[in-house]
């Protein structure tokens, strides 16, 4: 009888295990890291010296050889798909992955707090996030550079719009 129940309780366990995974939005696989206040088996961020680009995606779940990275935004998701900030961001951590564990991922998560979204990590979209990164650097070594978002939001919080000349407040 005492196995029984042991038995049983081991099924319940693992069913509420399962419905924790699914409710995270994180796929099936072994979490292998973890950058959201928990706990982090990866010490260091992870680095490309070939785009001179570091970063910490806030999960990185092993498939079998293959690493994918989740990034989890707290609000909802956009009706007309992720933000194009959020795709940069997320294959900025596709890219790292790829020369980290010299695995290219097929794709890697957004999580929303609504729902989770894929993003292929195509040939096309590493180029855009090659072009992306020369323009910051670019604009980082520029001494004037145009405001790039048309949010008053953005710019009341922002902690140079009393010298900014294209301020939107």
């Amino acid at each position: 009888m005492l196995a029984f129940i042991l038995i049983v309780l081991a099924l319940l366990l693992w069913i509420f295990a399962q419905r924790m995974r699914q409710a995270s939005g994180l796929p099936a696989g072994q979490v292998v890291y973890s950058d959201t206040g928990g706990w982090t088996r990866l010490e260091k961020p992870l680095f490309s010296a070939a785009l001179q680009l570091t970063g910490k995606p806030d999960y990185l779940v092993r498939q079998g050889a293959d690493y994918i990275p989740v990034e989890v935004k707290s609000g909802r998701a956009p009706a007309a798909g992720p933000y194009a900030s959020h795709v940069y961001q997320l294959a900025a951590y596709c890219a790292l992955v790829t020369e980290t564990y010299h695995r290219r991922p097929a794709y890697g998560l957004i999580k929303y707090a609504d729902q989770t979204l894929s993003v292929d990590f195509t040939p096309a979209l590493e180029a855009e996030l090659a072009d992306l990164l020369d323009e910051i650097r670019a604009d980082g070594e520029a001494e004037d550079v145009a405001r790039s978002h048309a949010s008053a939001a953005r710019c009341r919080g922002c902690g140079f719009r009393e010298e900014c000349e294209e301020s939107l407040v």
